[in-house]
């Protein structure tokens, strides 16, 4: 790749994707938030669905902050805490390794539950399917970018440069010859999921948006207790 084609996928394509995602969702939420829905199936089938969704939900949890995490601290941090380079890339291998299969796992029965099952295929839009699979190809890739490619690659350290880039990213100054020296499997990793970011909005993906969160934040609700009829009689 050279340099141009280097920068305007490392340099721009994440501020386009950025861009989409913003400007997506505030379309959503101001004119088409009544579209904004999870669209349930679970009429259609119910086992798989709640095994699926509940392996996936809670691994891409632990997966998501794992990257925030790795990407976020830099290695000059952990070396400060005195946590040798060693222990900190096997504690984020087993961890990270171990909610990967996770959500791999309730990806594939939710795949399956999708193409395989036909009323929920039937119910189903291009865009699910096309949200299915780009979700699994991702998993996937994760998975064997950390297990396969990385121990291919013993010299590759992602906190010296992917994790770098990702940083500068904020401070609007990425350099893109950190990400020449990053193992083809991670890059295609990152281009995937900068791709979804982008079209998140526009799917069913935008859901994740709509937790409840005044719920959390409400002042407490004080109920009080209705006086009997007896009570009110002798009054």
């Amino acid at each position: 790749m050279n340099d141009i084609g280097a920068f305007l996928l490392w340099c721009v394509f994440p501020y386009l994707a950025l861009g989409s995602f913003i400007f997506g969702t505030i379309i959503r939420f101001t004119w088409f938030r009544g579209g904004i829905t999870a669209k349930s199936s679970e009429l259609l089938e119910k086992k798989q669905l709640m095994i699926g969704s509940i392996l996936f939900h809670v691994g891409i949890i632990f997966v998501f902050f794992g990257h925030v995490v790795g990407v976020l601290i830099p290695k000059a941090f952990t070396d400060w805490l005195g946590i040798p380079n060693e222990v900190y890339h096997i504690g984020a291998l087993v961890m990270g390794g171990l909610a990967g299969f996770m959500a791999l796992a309730g990806m594939l029965l939710l795949t399956h539950r999708r193409f395989a099952n036909k009323r929920v295929f039937s119910a189903s839009s291009f865009s699910d399917l096309v949200v299915n699979l780009s979700l699994l190809i991702i998993i996937i890739l994760g998975l064997t970018a950390s297990l396969v490619e990385g121990p291919l690659h013993p010299e590759f350290n992602y906190r010296l440069n992917l994790s770098v880039w990702a940083r500068q990213l904020f401070y609007f100054r990425p350099d893109f010859h950190l990400m020449l020296q990053v193992p083809i499997v991670f890059r295609i990793h990152v281009i995937c999921g900068l791709l979804i970011f982008a079209f998140f909005p526009y799917t069913r993906l935008i859901h994740a948006l709509t937790l409840p969160w005044q719920y959390i934040f409400r002042r407490p609700i004080v109920y009080r207790r209705k006086p009997s009829i007896r009570g009110d009689q002798n009054r």
